[in-house]
């Protein structure tokens, strides 16, 4: 029989990566992330569990624990991979709910895997949650899950987190399970968004899509007795953590061996993302161009570094945005190069968080223009980072961060002219303007960090701090 918990974290993905050929004890390595950071320590206190895929197809593994943190995996089959994940997932879901950047696909047999798949995640939260558990389930692979807990379990005290964002109506009613998704949803006590945005747009669906009385941030539904509470809270970084790495001497002496590979470059501009069609890779490249092809930013004083870390690379649009993003940064270096002095540096590769920290004490400018983003937590790990306050922001409006990080320079990546007087802004920034806007951005971040992003959650899901923002 299986050990009870008073909390059961629920994700897609375990915390955790798989090392193939590895010895017994090391097969298992943890993931970095601001998810893990954040929900350990509250895991260790109460008691709790990690349900999640460990994310490796067709992997039978029983419950085991890593530096002392209980995970429970759920396997996956390969068809479960192609259809559930990388089909309904992130073929239909993930497009949809970034305002169809490329075309969502809907097939039924994709949603047939999901159902099945929710299913199976809810059964094994189920499993080991003791009576009265609180039950946090995660993000929009899972949607369903918190209704299958709900009919199974009305004792259960249950939280949905979504972390991309939530489509206006217009763009959901598109879905043709829009009304099971709303459902699913309502099975939880608390459901919380990125922004005060995506929570309108989640009760104006169920508005549009059911007969419930909604009062406020609240939705009623009084056949069970009881109310939803759908309202954002936006979600952050642990802000100590890199600032903590950005004193470190040999993370200081890393970013200036940087710049020197860079050939000393008067001004670094720095992209970091998922190599992902939502981020505005491409819009960012051609603005860059443009600027050299002006005359406004010279090669010989700039350099451009691209971060790409792969992302789904068996999806057939994220093959083709990687092939588009390659041929334009060649066509850049190919009519603006000098001998040796390429103005884009290309890494299409992840790094670990110090080599990160280094890169961001490296850059003065750091350039987030994703077309559509629930939060972009690479705009508060830079923010985070520079301690020196030194350094700029040009920042999407698309982006959640960009409801908080004010001071940014904000653009709007889809105006290809304006992205670049943005980028011309931050790159001509006077030192002291610089420091103002950093110190502003720096309070908010290390204020509003990740531990204070969990405790606001789970407080609302326990029935304190209901009003609190």
């Amino acid at each position: 029989m299986r050990p009870a918990y008073d909390l059961v974290v629920v994700s897609n993905r375990l915390p955790v990566d798989y090392q193939p050929g590895a010895a017994d004890s090391e097969q298992w390595r943890p993931s970095p992330g601001g998810l893990v950071t954040a929900l350990e320590p509250v895991l260790r206190e109460r008691g709790g569990v990690w349900v999640g895929w460990p994310g490796v197809a067709d992997l039978e593994v029983g419950p085991f624990e890593i530096d002392g943190m209980p995970l429970i995996p759920v396997p996956l089959s390969e068809q479960d991979v192609e259809r559930y994940y990388e089909g309904m997932a992130n073929g239909t879901l993930w497009p949809l709910y970034h305002d169809v950047i490329v075309s969502p696909e809907y097939h039924r047999q994709w949603w047939e895997a999901y159902l099945e798949v929710n299913r199976r995640f809810a059964e094994a939260a189920l499993a080991v949650a003791a009576p009265g558990a609180t039950v946090w389930v995660h993000d929009y692979q899972l949607q369903l899950v918190p209704r299958m807990l709900r009919d199974a379990r009305p004792d259960l005290v249950i939280g949905f987190f979504n972390h991309i964002p939530f489509p206006a109506h217009g763009l959901f009613s598109q879905l043709p399970w829009r009304r099971q998704i709303v459902e699913g949803l309502l099975g939880a006590d608390v459901v919380g968004f990125q922004r005060t945005a995506d929570a309108s747009n989640f009760r104006r669906a169920v508005q549009r899509l059911t007969h419930l009385r909604i009062r406020g941030d609240l939705i009623e539904l009084p056949q069970e007795g009881r109310e939803v509470l759908a309202r954002p809270f936006p979600i952050s970084i642990d802000a100590g953590a890199y600032q903590e790495l950005a004193k470190r001497p040999d993370i200081w002496a890393r970013a200036k061996e940087i710049r020197r590979e860079l050939g000393d470059p008067k001004v670094v501009l720095l992209g970091v993302d998922r190599l992902d069609y939502t981020k505005g890779i491409l819009h960012r490249l051609k603005a860059f161009g443009e600027l050299l092809e002006d005359g406004d930013l010279d090669v010989a004083d700039v350099a451009l570094v691209q971060i790409a870390a792969p992302s789904r690379e068996r999806v057939e649009s994220y093959k083709h945005l990687r092939e588009e993003v390659e041929m334009m940064v060649s066509r850049v270096n190919g009519d603006f190069s000098s001998l040796g002095r390429p103005p884009i540096t290309y890494l299409h590769q992840g790094y670990p968080r110090d080599e990160m920290v280094a890169f961001y004490l490296a850059a003065d400018v750091m350039l987030v223009t994703a077309l559509r983003d629930g939060m972009n937590l690479v705009a508060k790990e830079y923010v985070a980072s520079r301690v020196d306050l030194h350094g700029a922001l040009v920042l999407s409006e698309f982006a959640g961060a960009s409801d908080e990080l004010r001071q940014a320079v904000l653009v709007n990546p889809h105006d290809i002219d304006g992205l670049k007087a943005g980028i011309l802004q931050a790159a001509r920034m006077p030192p002291g303007e610089q420091a103002r806007r950093m110190k502003a951005m720096r309070r908010r971040v290390i204020s509003h960090d990740v531990q204070r992003w969990s405790a606001t959650f789970l407080g609302a899901l326990s029935g304190e701090n209901r009003g609190d923002g």
